[in-house]
């Protein structure tokens, strides 16, 4: 396949990529298709580093495509357009997300949910329509669709606006879409990671009160202190999940591996929505009754369409809402991606692709 993109993408392209399930990321030269009339050429200065890369890049998931180049939080600068673009010229600051394409005539793409199309593709690791390979945003270059491109505003630094295009929106989605995003409203965030920090960051600037649950009791000085939260939960602390009990309007729930679910519930009041949008590998226990007893949700959500991830990015800019990065050079990536193993990271790498990627 990777030979199929060489003869039928002329492109030259330079990255890192991922040959077999050990996940050692290493130079790699590519191809890119030309630009269509509707696609946007940019080049790539920042990628911000997701844990799902890391899932990826090893297989975890049973579905990876090698050679793999990682990527779907990219930001950089365009340096052409196809003769039909009508939303962007050359020197404009853009991003791509998680998706490159979708079928565009589903109900769900109609409806400006491209992350829900059945045949939505992602930034790589899949293939597009032509069979070909999609590389991702460890590169030099990308050429995009300009459906599914971003504009960064100018007062949001590239660096911190790559993380927001999955970290962001992610979190972003659900305050909106389950009506968390009212001042006075009193919002939970469990896990204090990637998803977490993000979702503190955006809930405080809708104007909620938020309490952060975490099994950390040490980083209760980081939530309060630094990002902003306005108190703080050991969800290991019987006394003070009960003291809590029926207090919250909904809560985000970032964590990725299995834990209950009863104790989140029962902070609920009545008619509160709890929300996962991390991904334990197994499933959880869900107990009904306490549902039943408030009228409560539980729900899930994934990423965002293309307008609200620009909805979203417009807020971050306007409200200074920006990810809380660690910077490193390309040769750095496989370090990084073992601390990132060990949640050795506050609270996202970003890459330095313009500065540090070297042919």
């Amino acid at each position: 396949m990777a030979a199929q993109a060489e003869i039928e993408h002329p492109r030259k392209a330079f990255g890192w990529a991922a040959r077999d399930s050990s996940g050692l990321l290493s130079p790699f030269n590519f191809c890119r298709r030309e630009p269509g009339e509707k696609d946007v050429a940019f080049r790539v200065l920042y990628c911000g580093i997701c844990h799902s890369d890391l899932h990826s890049i090893k297989n975890e998931w049973g579905t990876s495509i090698y050679p793999m180049v990682p990527g779907h939080e990219v930001a950089g600068v365009v340096t052409e357009v196809g003769s039909k673009v009508e939303k962007f010229k050359v020197g404009d600051k853009v991003g791509v997300g998680c998706l490159v394409d979708s079928c565009r005539t589903c109900q769900n793409c109609c409806d400006n949910l491209e992350n829900y199309c059945p045949q939505s593709t992602f930034t790589y690791g899949a293939k597009y329509r032509d069979g070909t390979i999609t590389y991702g945003g460890y590169s030099d270059s990308m050429v995009a669709d300009e459906h599914f491109v971003v504009r960064i505003p100018d007062r949001l630094p590239l660096d911190a606006a790559a993380p927001l295009l999955c970290a962001g929106i992610t979190v972003y989605s659900p305050l909106r879409y389950y009506g968390l995003d009212k001042p006075g409203l009193h919002v939970g965030v469990v896990g204090l990671g990637g998803l977490g920090h993000m979702a503190v960051k955006f809930a405080k600037a809708f104007g909620a009160k938020v309490t952060v649950i975490s099994t950390s009791p040490n980083k209760k000085e980081e939530a309060i202190q630094n990002l902003g939260a306005d108190s703080f939960l050991i969800s290991r602390d019987q006394d003070q999940m009960q003291a809590a009990m029926g207090t919250l309007d909904g809560i985000i729930d970032t964590v990725s591996a299995v834990h209950p679910l009863l104790p989140l519930i029962g902070l609920l009041k009545s008619h509160g929505k709890l929300v996962m949008v991390g991904a334990p590998e197994k499933p959880l226990e869900l107990p009904v009754f306490p549902l039943l007893a408030g009228r409560k949700i539980v729900a899930g959500t994934l990423i965002g369409g293309l307008m609200e991830t620009q909805e979203m990015i417009d807020f971050a800019a306007k409200h200074n809402v920006k990810p809380d990065i660690e910077v490193i050079p390309m040769d750095y990536v496989n370090t990084a991606m073992e601390r990132l193993l060990k949640a050795d990271v506050k609270y996202r790498f970003v890459i330095d692709i313009g500065n540090t990627l070297k042919f």
